[in-house]
């Protein structure tokens, strides 16, 4: 009998403190940056972020997230046997932020490791999950996105410091006998690393490069809505599912511009879209579980739907998961 995999839990968490674009404006004004709530509104859609206080981890919001998941889908630490998580911003070079969670869990002897792919990455890391249950290998997966951007922002470049924020999202993945997860697929493009990228590194106990994110916009935003409708098509086609069967497009929360542009070229109109970049900003790795849960608690996703969850980001990586809910 064939393996596959399906979504049975979602779960999400944010730091406690919401931050609107007018109190940020103040924030940055304080550093000589001038900004506004109009400024960012009308270029990203973004109205305000969660920030996370200097003692909150990113594995403390990947914990809050896996345990909302795994209530919902109505089973225990204990039942999971394989973490993924995805991650720009881990806590420590090492061990895995994965590791982190596992052990906060109570977890003992579950494969556990981190994915970095940023903005792409929980889609990368969903892939990789449903590729080890579909082996048989494992029957029950935590799949997870966590970040805590604003502690890589440089606050003083207005072009980048108002578009992230901080959280987590997360899935509980089944082995099912009956089809979830229709079509992965990932992409890359090494060449186009500097378009997107945080290019520091610790080098005998001292930062060497620039550790701050660093994005040209354009060439961003250009890259994004071509990859993503491309990406899109080509998990449909896998499927052989045509466009109108999609019932939620769940792209990554990056700016509502890349999202309205993307649903352009599908065809597909903005109310099929899920949009949560208003409220949370782009939180990278954790956006599309983040909006995938806040969706299905809302009602707004209900079972048998299909949704198309994509990523875009640094690398530059980009990739669209297709499903059955």
């Amino acid at each position: 009998m064939r393996t596959y995999s399906r979504i049975t839990g979602t779960g999400s968490a944010l730091p406690q403190r919401a931050v609107s674009n007018a109190e940020l404006a103040v924030e940055l004004a304080q550093r000589g940056i001038e900004t506004s709530d109009d400024w960012i509104v009308s270029r990203t859609g973004i109205r305000q972020r969660f920030i996370a206080s200097a003692d909150c981890s990113t594995t403390d919001l990947a914990v809050d997230a896996a345990r909302k998941a795994l209530e919902m889908a109505g089973v225990t630490a204990d039942d999971v046997d394989l973490i993924v998580l995805a991650t720009s911003t881990p806590d420590q070079v090492f061990p895995s932020t994965a590791c982190l969670v596992q052990a906060r869990l109570g977890i003992r002897g579950a494969a556990a490791f981190d994915v970095q792919a940023v903005c792409s990455g929980f889609v990368y890391a969903l892939t990789v999950a449903d590729a080890m249950i579909r082996t048989g290998t494992y029957r029950r997966a935590l799949v997870i996105g966590a970040e805590i951007f604003s502690r890589i922002l440089d606050w003083t470049d207005r072009t980048t410091c108002v578009l992230f924020g901080d959280g987590a999202g997360a899935v509980v993945l089944e082995s099912s006998i009956e089809p979830g997860l229709l079509s992965c697929r990932l992409h890359a493009d090494g060449s186009q690393a500097k378009i997107l990228c945080a290019a520091g590194r610790v080098d005998s106990g001292q930062i060497v490069g620039d550790p701050f994110l660093r994005m040209d916009g354009q060439a961003v935003f250009k890259l994004a809505v071509n990859v993503l409708d491309s990406s899109a098509r080509e998990v449909l086609a896998d499927a052989k599912l045509d466009v109108t069967a999609i019932d939620w497009l769940i792209p990554h929360q990056a700016n509502v511009r890349i999202l309205s542009a993307t649903a352009r070229k599908l065809d597909l109109p903005d109310s099929r879209v899920i949009v949560t970049v208003d409220q949370h900003g782009n939180t990278s790795a954790a956006s599309v579980p983040l909006a995938l849960d806040v969706a299905v608690r809302d009602g707004r996703i209900t079972r048998g739907q299909h949704l198309v969850l994509q990523g875009v980001g640094g690398g530059f990586t980009w990739g669209s998961v297709l499903l059955r809910f």
